[in-house]
């Protein structure tokens, strides 16, 4: 079985850019925290994608490791969404180009899917699998998996899904472009469909929905996913438009949230602790909850404002974590 990417617009490359903070990263308010979390630093994320680009210089410095599922041998990127969803989780201050949510988090690089855009779902579960048991070389531990991909359900998935969550392992994952711009339509891809990952949505940089997002009860929220300039193949830049970028900047923004609250309470955080905190940290866009889930990602909002609002959604995703429920999905 085969699991492709769902589609995304590539609207443009670029050769270079003067180092700056990209519009979606300043609409989620990543560098109002970036202090107080560390900048994510400590982190490990995994991104199963079509690889990274090894000597791109936003990203050289921030791989900690990376593995090769599609039997090419080598996690270097031969497509380039995978370096571009990679860039806006994490790409480097480092004076030049774009950066990420979270620019001192690194990140274990597996490639499960090829150079068109296509891998088996077998390749994507043993990615899932590496990750959970994957150990740095300061016995450091995957705490996020970043899935911008899409597909069929299915079973085996599903199941190496739960054990990552199982595991205290947060998965977000893309909602999927199939969307035709109504909120009354159920459109659902996997592994976003199923109840245990973090399932988002696309809106412009003007906070409207893009009319290519998935909508459907799994949403969890949203994030910029149109016209986002992150990092591409050979040092360069890219803008892209899917749920496949907006699918980073949450992943970027849970190692933020982790790093600020586990220092709050003193303690490391569940899986369960994490999504909560990160479904706090919304603003209402006034549009179905098919659409937004909790929300915009807004990690300057205030905590105690909308702990309160937010309980039940929390609440009731909880109780959905039963195996018949459990859900993944590509972008």
């Amino acid at each position: 079985m085969e699991k492709m990417l769902i589609p995304f617009k590539f609207l443009e490359v670029v050769d270079a850019v003067e180092e700056n903070i990209p519009e979606g990263i300043q609409l989620i308010h990543a560098p109002e925290v970036w202090e107080e979390a560390n900048y994510g630093e400590g982190i490990i994320i995994a991104v199963i994608d079509t690889g990274i680009d090894k000597t791109h210089p936003d990203l050289k410095d921030q791989i900690i490791d990376g593995k090769d599922f599609t039997n090419t041998g080598d996690f270097q990127d031969d497509h380039g969404h995978g370096t571009h969803v990679s860039g806006t989780i994490l790409a480097a201050a480092n004076n030049a180009g774009a950066i990420g949510v979270a620019p001192r988090a690194r990140v274990l690089a597996l490639k499960a899917l090829r150079g068109d855009g296509q891998g088996d779902v077998k390749w994507i579960n043993e990615a899932i699998e590496y990750a959970i048991n994957w150990r740095g070389p300061n016995d450091e531990k995957v705490s996020v998996i970043s899935m911008s991909l899409g597909g069929p359900e299915d079973k085996e998935e599903h199941q190496v899904i739960q054990k990552a969550v199982q595991n205290n392992i947060l998965v977000v994952c893309a909602a999927g472009n199939n969307g035709d711009g109504r909120d009354d339509t159920d459109e659902i891809s996997y592994p976003a469909g199923y109840s245990e990952v973090v399932a988002v949505g696309a809106v412009d940089l003007q906070k409207n929905l893009a009319d290519f997002s998935n909508t459907n009860d799994e949403i969890d929220l949203v994030a910029p996913g149109v016209g986002i300039i992150s990092t591409y193949l050979g040092g360069k830049y890219a803008k892209l438009s899917g749920t496949s970028m907006a699918t980073p900047h949450v992943s970027g923004a849970a190692a933020l949230i982790k790093n600020i609250e586990e220092k709050n309470f003193g303690r490391t955080f569940t899986e369960a602790e994490l999504y909560a905190q990160l479904c706090i940290r919304t603003e209402d866009l006034g549009i179905s909850k098919k659409a937004q889930g909790n929300g915009l990602l807004n990690l300057s909002v205030n905590q105690k404002s909308t702990e309160k609002e937010i309980t039940i959604t929390i609440e009731s995703k909880s109780l959905q974590l039963s195996p018949q429920t459990f859900s993944v999905q590509y972008n």
